[in-house]
């Protein structure tokens, strides 16, 4: 919250892809002192445009490869005239090296993303008035902790099968039975209900009170990965709060979303476009 952001230098690298709707760009911006990388989908169509940043998912960094979450969003956004910018966050792909992000918890990707809004606003394809954030799993964590930081940042923001707005939840349920990381995360910060201070001050569910953007969540009833009942717990904290804020199930629909997932986009752009994205 207190931190000062510098997402700049979006510069484009080599055409990775052309179609009739869009052209798909390699690129990289700053972020603090790093660079990050990413791939920026740019539509066809002349003049300034509307745009996302996509936060993808956990995908192990041995596979990760540049610009790999979220293809299907990705593509379907830039078809419906969004320029598109997903970033690899530190670590990822050719981005630069954080070797304290994990015992950080990760709280370097919510920096990459604040950059990348900014970084993108710059954009001679995009009008730095229409902005949102679409993040999906860890990535709808990574956008949670963006609205609290940073609120009046974007437009909008959607999150699908988002992990748990309470840091401490994700830790047990993947980083606890980590070895190494967790063993340095623990000797670094505390346990949970050691060093409770540290614990609600790196959830984004103490802060809600500071979202001023509509936030749309999406959740498949079979989710076998992120609960559904996190969602449940985040919406009703966002609704105490007195935030704008809709959760959409999906009975059936598990992490990846598939007979919905249709639906699912139709009701996300919409819900863009009511709020001026």
């Amino acid at each position: 919250m207190t931190k000062k952001y510098n997402g700049s230098n979006l510069r484009l690298g080599r055409v990775l892809a052309r179609n009739e709707a869009y052209t798909r760009y390699f690129v990289t911006y700053t972020s603090g002192t790093l660079t990050i990388s990413g791939i920026l989908n740019v539509p066809r169509t002349p003049g300034r445009h509307p745009a996302l940043v996509l936060n993808h998912g956990h995908i192990d960094l041995d596979i990760y490869t540049n610009g790999r979450g979220l293809m299907r969003e990705q593509d379907y956004l830039a078809r419906r005239g969004y320029v598109v910018l997903h970033t690899d966050y530190r670590n990822h792909a050719q981005s630069s090296k954080d070797p304290r992000s994990e015992v950080n918890l990760r709280l370097g990707y919510t920096e990459d993303a604040i950059n990348a809004v900014l970084a993108l606003k710059a954009s001679p394809y995009v009008d730095p008035q229409r902005v949102g954030m679409f993040g999906r799993s860890m990535g709808g964590g990574v956008t949670y902790s963006v609205l609290v930081a940073q609120p009046g940042l974007v437009k909008a923001a959607i999150v699908y099968a988002p992990v748990s707005s309470d840091t401490a939840d994700n830790f047990n349920r993947w980083t606890r039975q980590d070895g190494a990381d967790a063993t340095a995360i623990l000797r670094t910060h505390g346990e949970p209900a050691r060093n409770p201070t540290f614990w609600r001050n790196v959830s984004p569910v103490n802060f809600f009170n500071r979202v001023t953007e509509p936030v749309q969540i999406h959740h498949g009833t079979a989710d076998s990965t992120c609960p559904p009942s996190w969602s449940r717990d985040t919406i009703a904290a966002l609704k105490s709060a007195g935030k704008n804020a809709t959760l959409l199930t999906y009975p059936g629909e598990e992490h990846a979303f598939a007979a919905a997932w249709p639906l699912s986009m139709t009701r996300s752009v919409a819900f863009l476009k009511q709020n001026g994205v």
